[in-house]
């Protein structure tokens, strides 16, 4: 199972938001470039960066801070956050950046045609709420079941998937396990990454139980910045 440490900017430092919250952040390091490569010095082979101006303001603000992660590490980066044009795809593309995260923008009508041509470089990150699908940087609800745009985002040709559950997402409490069971049962030959929650190593073990019906990974995050992980054992225990 892939263990992927995350790195969320906000106002160009490395933060965490409780639920999404803007309001209720914790900042753990003014230098995201440094922890970046602290944890490839651990052992990560893949780091998620997510530009939470971005994914509030709608396009990319931390694009130069993003870039200048990926140019400082040879551990492979995912970003997401604010990208909705190809423009933007292309911009990280250039940056050396090939696993690019979309989300908001996959409920959008023009979603086809914006994720043409790039193969597997599109990932897919959906963010739900008991079930329904999160957009604009979780500050809205649609009304469509993560379950049901999962196996869109599957006919389309997308073949990986980051569920984050809303919910359990930087509360320290376990991750909705059942949440990710279920999609992986209503989901056949899925690639699915889970996000959210994740507390200690056991909630990893947890997680790993669910690789033969389609778990890729798992994100961890706020588990890794308060001590609760140790990251280089995780890495030798999972690969």
């Amino acid at each position: 199972m892939l263990i992927i440490p995350a790195i969320d900017i906000k106002g160009g430092r490395c933060v965490r938001l409780l639920q999404g919250d803007p309001e209720h952040e914790t900042v753990y390091s003014d230098d995201p470039v440094s922890v970046a490569q602290r944890f490839e010095a651990l052992g990560a082979r893949l780091i998620h960066v997510v530009d939470l101006d971005g994914a509030f303001a709608g396009y990319p603000v931390n694009g130069d801070l993003v870039t200048a992660i990926a140019q400082s590490v040879d551990s492979a980066i995912e970003i997401g956050g604010g990208i909705r044009t190809r423009e933007s795809i292309d911009r990280y593309r250039e940056a050396g950046i090939n696993r690019i995260i979309l989300g908001t923008a996959a409920l959008g009508d023009g979603f086809h045609e914006l994720i043409e041509g790039y193969d597997d470089s599109i990932i897919v990150g959906i963010d739900a709420k008991n079930g329904m699908v999160a957009t604009h940087g979780w500050k809205e609800i649609s009304s469509v079941r993560a379950a049901v745009l999962i196996r869109e985002m599957q006919e389309m040709g997308i073949g990986e998937i980051i569920y984050t559950d809303i919910a359990t997402d930087g509360m320290l409490t376990g991750p909705n396990v059942s949440a990710v069971r279920e999609i992986l049962s209503q989901v056949r030959g899925l690639s699915l990454i889970a996000s959210g929650g994740i507390a200690a190593t056991d909630d990893l073990y947890r997680l790993s139980e669910l690789v033969p019906e389609g778990l890729r990974g798992c994100i961890i995050g706020k588990a890794v910045y308060d001590g609760r992980i140790d990251l280089a054992e995780v890495f030798r225990v999972f690969g």
